[in-house]
């Protein structure tokens, strides 16, 4: 039996995912594996480091700071979250990440990111933590048409989520047979077609794959709600998800409001806790 961990993004709707693995390392769950998209990348990344609180404590104190996110960023950077803040100078500096724990730790975590030229999904397993790593982790959380293409490993990448939004199926095929999978979204939800596809298209138009993966997302998404939703009744996979819409801005700057929907993922985290033990045989 593989343990695997798989992250939705959603931006600042994975406060609710940070909620989550705090209670999981705070109560001894672990995994073999964990693969994220976007934010579930960006935060999940401090399950395999062992830094508990971590991410809701720099969202906290930074999200009002232009350098993290801001329309002062895009204009100066081309990067509505600021590249340099948010993967240099933070994790570097004012709330450094443990590079050294996260090497060391067994967890094999990987990402996605959306190749812009073929407008297909690519993972990469993350090993140490370094610049690397943290490029990847840049990719699969570049929103477009708000971001910068972010070159990385010979490839030109994007949100990991405009083509796998949950990537279960990745880890099911890397022998993963035992999955938690955390969602951003209430029991439900289905997307419908971005209303930015015909600004896509025009921002990226020299990259038509891109229109053409953003014009169908909702269909993918849906079709990986329903599918998520038939494995949850059979109890092939266990799923913890918000009890009601997180009711959140994907840009969120208040940190009451984060701190609401990281509490809301550890109250979840805590009443699914012995499902979660029972389902992994902990």
């Amino acid at each position: 039996m593989k343990k695997g961990l798989i992250l939705e993004g959603g931006a600042m709707r994975g406060m609710f995912t940070c909620g989550v693995i705090d209670v999981f390392m705070e109560n001894g769950i672990n995994f073999d594996g964990a693969a994220g998209i976007s934010a579930g990348a960006t935060f999940g990344c401090n399950l395999k480091s062992h830094q508990i609180g971590r991410a809701i404590r720099y969202n906290k104190k930074y999200s009002r700071d232009w350098r993290y996110c801001s329309l002062r960023s895009l204009i100066k950077t081309g990067d509505l979250y600021g590249a340099e803040f948010c993967y240099h100078t933070m994790p570097e500096k004012l709330d450094p990440f443990d590079r050294e724990t996260f090497e060391k730790d067994p967890l094999e975590f990987y990402i996605g990111a959306t190749d812009v030229e073929t407008g297909e999904v690519r993972f990469h397993k993350c090993t140490d933590g370094g610049d690397e790593d943290i490029e990847w982790m840049r990719a699969s959380a570049s929103m477009p048409v708000v971001s910068s293409i972010v070159s990385v490993d010979g490839y030109k990448m994007l949100d990991g989520g405009i083509v796998c939004s949950v990537p279960y199926e990745y880890m099911e095929q890397h022998g993963y047979d035992r999955n938690v999978i955390i969602l951003t979204r209430q029991k439900g939800y289905r997307k419908k077609k971005s209303p930015i596809v015909p600004l896509v298209k025009l921002v990226l138009r020299k990259y038509p794959a891109m229109g053409k993966a953003m014009a169908v997302r909702h269909i993918g998404y849906n079709n990986q709600m329903e599918d998520i939703d038939r494995k949850e009744a059979l109890g092939e996979v266990l799923v913890i998800r918000p009890p009601e819409d997180p009711g959140i801005g994907r840009t969120e700057k208040d940190p009451e409001e984060l701190e609401r929907v990281y509490q809301m993922g550890r109250s979840e985290a805590l009443r699914r806790l012995p499902d979660v033990k029972e389902f992994l045989g902990c």
